[in-house]
C-alpha cells in the first residue's frame, strides 16, 4: 500500500532543514508532528519530599537537555545560587552545549561523555570524592543506577521532571499510513488514548530495540525499524520504505 500520510509522535523540528522535512519534500508525503508524551516539571514541594538539599552536592550528572532545564528551574525556585565551583558531568556534547543556556561555559568545570551513560562513567569515577546529584525523569533507564552503584561514589537520584501522556482525543477520527515512535512511552500513550486501537493497514515505524519490544508485546507489528547497519536513522528507514511502497 502506498504511503501518503505520516504521523511522528514528537514535536515539530525547529530547523527547516530537518531530515524529516527534507523527506516530506523529496517523497511528497504529508508529515504531521504531534507529541504523544510531554514533560512536566516537579514542584519544589515534590523535591523537598524527596529530602534533597541542593547545597550538599558538589557535582551534577546531566543526561538530557530536560535535566539541564529542570535542575536550574528548581534552583531558581528554591533561590539556590549554583556555586561557580559546581562540576557538571554531561552525557553527550549536545547536553554540554545546551548547558550554555544557563551558565557561562568557559568559567565552569564541565566533563563530557561521548554518547552513552556508560561512556560518561570513567569521567565520574575519576572524581569519586565529589557528592553527585542526578536530576532525572521518573522513567530512568534501570542500567543508570546500576552503573553508578558500581563506581562506589556518593550519589543521589531525584525526580526533577516526569513523562506525562498527552491528550490525543483530537486524533480519534484521523488515520495515518505510518505512525512513528521513538520510545515505549509513545506506545503507551497511543494505547491509553485509544484502548481499542487496531493496527489494520497502518504501518508502525519504531526507533530502538526497547521500543520495538514494547510494540510487539502489545500485539502490534513493526513494519519499519531503525537503527540498523543499513539505515542508521529513522528518516533513512522511512525513505527506503516509502520509495518501495510508492512504486507499486
Amino acid at each position: 500500500m502506498k504511503v501518503k500520510t505520516i504521523l511522528v509522535s514528537q514535536p515539530r523540528p525547529k530547523l527547516e532543514n530537518s531530515p524529516f522535512l527534507e523527506l516530506k519534500k523529496r517523497r511528497k508525503v504529508k508529515i504531521d508532528f504531534i507529541p504523544f508524551i510531554h514533560v512536566k516539571g516537579a514542584t519544589v514541594k515534590e523535591i523537598r519530599l524527596q529530602k534533597i538539599d541542593l547545597t550538599k552536592f558538589s557535582a551534577i550528572i546531566l543526561t538530557s537537555r530536560y535535566a539541564v532545564d529542570h535542575y536550574f528551574r528548581i534552583c531558581d525556585k528554591m533561590r539556590f545560587k549554583v556555586p561557580d565551583s559546581m562540576k557538571y558531568f554531561c552525557q553527550s556534547e549536545v547536553v554540554a552545549l545546551y548547558l550554555q543556556n544557563h551558565v557561562v561555559y568557559r568559567k565552569r568545570k564541565i566533563y563530557v561523555g561521548k554518547r552513552t551513560f556508560e561512556d560518561l562513567c570513567p569521567l565520574i569515577e575519576k572524581h569519586s570524592n565529589e557528592n553527585f546529584l542526578l536530576p532525572t525523569t521518573d522513567k530512568l533507564k534501570p542500567e543508570v543506577p546500576k552503573l553508578l552503584d558500581g563506581l562506589e561514589i556518593s550519589w543521589r537520584q531525584s525526580v526533577f521532571y516526569k513523562t506525562v501522556i498527552s491528550d490525543l482525543s483530537h486524533l480519534a477520527d484521523v488515520t495515518y499510513d505510518i505512525l512513528v515512535f521513538f520510545s515505549p512511552s509513545g506506545i503507551e500513550s497511543l494505547l491509553h488514548n485509544f484502548p481499542d486501537f487496531k493496527q489494520s493497514n497502518t504501518r508502525i515505524a519504531v526507533f530502538g530495540a526497547i521500543t520495538k519490544k514494547t510494540v510487539e508485546e502489545k500485539g502490534l507489528k513493526v513494519d519499519i525499524y531503525a537503527p540498523s547497519p543499513k539505515f542508521p536513522s529513522m528518516t533513512m528507514a522511512l525513505d527506503n520504505y516509502i520509495a518501495k511502497a510508492n512504486k507499486k
